[in-house]
């Protein structure tokens, strides 16, 4: 079960040295949650975080644009580096035409979903794919509670995989912890992104990690 640790809940005024802690704690990757207050009701940062924390560490880098005209975003994040970029099915009418430019420039394509998006409209593009981002909470905040529909939702996406013989990875985006990534793992998750629950006061990255794992199976 992959971690990627969401940097937007990193402590900012020391943003490199946990970059560098996140590596050395075994994290599988980083999360950059790009949010522009309208698609979504939060503001957080563009591709220049990105470009500054890329020197810092190895782990792949995924930005996952909570924005309108995720289009415009596309070749700055990459050129910032990174490894995948993630479009949700409801920002765009040309989906299909964002995987193709993310893929055309040797980035992993990545396709996130609301929690009432229905499961149906991943269909015409499972197969052109790298992964799929099944959002467990509104995306927006930090800190909510888990959806427990996500859990039968990654279920559905499983099985229409299987039935049109493609896998990409599924990650599980909010609310996160040692209670549900079992179940989430059984159902078909590949990896969760952990935020808040992750860098709480008074548990340190790497055994906060360690317990995920342990309770992942």
């Amino acid at each position: 079960m992959k971690i990627a640790p969401s940097v937007m809940c990193a402590d900012f005024t020391r943003l490199g040295e946990q970059v560098r802690e996140l590596e050395a704690a075994g994290a599988d990757l980083l999360h950059f949650d790009i949010m522009d207050n309208h698609f979504v009701p939060n503001l957080t940062f563009g591709a220049m975080i990105l470009a500054a924390c890329r020197p810092l560490t190895r782990l792949p880098f995924y930005a996952h644009l909570m924005v309108e005209r995720p289009e415009a975003l596309l070749e700055p994040m990459i050129q910032a580096g990174a490894n995948s970029v993630g479009v949700h099915v409801e920002a765009t009418a040309h989906l299909h035409r964002i995987v193709q430019q993310v893929k055309g420039a040797g980035a992993g394509a990545c396709v996130a979903l609301n929690p009432a998006t229905p499961v149906e409209m991943l269909a015409p593009i499972l197969g052109d794919v790298d992964t799929v981002l099944v959002m467990s909470v509104n995306p927006g905040w930090a800190g909510q509670d888990f959806i427990p529909s996500a859990l039968e939702r990654v279920h559905l996406i499983a099985d229409m995989m299987r039935s049109r013989g493609v896998r990409p990875e599924i990650l599980v985006d909010g609310g996160v912890t040692e209670a549900n990534i079992g179940d989430l793992r059984e159902a078909g998750a590949d990896g969760a992104v952990i935020g808040t629950h992750l860098f709480r006061e008074g548990v340190g990255l790497a055994e906060a990690i360690r317990a995920l794992r342990a309770a992942a199976g």
